[in-house]
């Protein structure tokens, strides 16, 4: 899926495949409410991909409870995949994480999580697809089995 992606979904494709609130985070810049979506406590072992584009973005490995009620992460899979942006919506200034090949938002990145960079990456479930360690040869992800060795 993820070689072919390069935006060739339209607009209908994309309200078909993906549920409203996926649809609305990706495209409008939602954001889901905290502790009420699907990978905000998920500790599998596994990959999250963009639910668009399935390019590969965080992994199970950098995940940790930022106790914020949003999947958390202290880095991305490929930095080169993501593209931060200001956001002064709402009163506050923040910067955007978006997913450069589908050009989804994501959620935010922070500078008050526990690694050597500080970063925290609150993202939105709603814009990811898990993808577990055991399934990630046959989806087409075996360059990351490495990481749960």
């Amino acid at each position: 899926m993820r070689d072919h992606w390069k935006n060739q979904k339209t607009d209908e494709q994309l309200r078909k495949e993906l549920t409203p609130l996926q649809y609305e985070v990706t495209r409008n810049n939602a954001t889901e409410p905290p502790f009420q979506n699907e990978y905000w406590n998920h500790m599998d072992e596994g990959i999250y991909v963009d639910i668009i584009s399935g390019e590969p973005l965080f992994s199970s490995t950098d995940k940790y409870d930022a106790g914020c009620g949003w999947p958390s992460f202290t880095k991305p899979l490929r930095r080169m995949e993501l593209a931060e942006k200001l956001d002064t919506s709402h009163g506050m200034r923040r910067i955007e994480v978006r997913a450069k090949t589908s050009d989804s938002h994501l959620g935010h990145v922070f500078d008050d999580g526990p690694g050597p960079d500080h970063a925290r990456y609150c993202i939105n479930s709603a814009a990811l697809r898990f993808v577990p360690k055991s399934k990630l040869e046959e989806e087409g992800y075996g360059e990351f089995k490495h990481l749960f060795e």
